[in-house]
């Protein structure tokens, strides 16, 4: 598993709180549904390090 990295995070008050029920909702913690949201969002635009636009992960040479 990779090392996490910490860091500080300025957010609206109201989109925190959105974010926080959101992960109650999932039965996550705040900063388990904010990795997830990042997570997602990279996937999506084919950004995730170390995988193709497919999902499969990279070969390396």
């Amino acid at each position: 598993m990779a090392q996490k990295k910490p860091f500080a995070l300025r957010i609206d008050e109201r989109l925190m709180k959105a974010v926080e029920k959101w992960a109650s909702d999932e039965f996550r913690s705040t900063n388990g549904q904010l990795e997830w949201i990042v997570h997602e969002a990279l996937k999506k635009a084919g950004r995730l390090p170390g995988r193709t636009s497919s999902g499969d992960k990279k070969t390396r040479e």
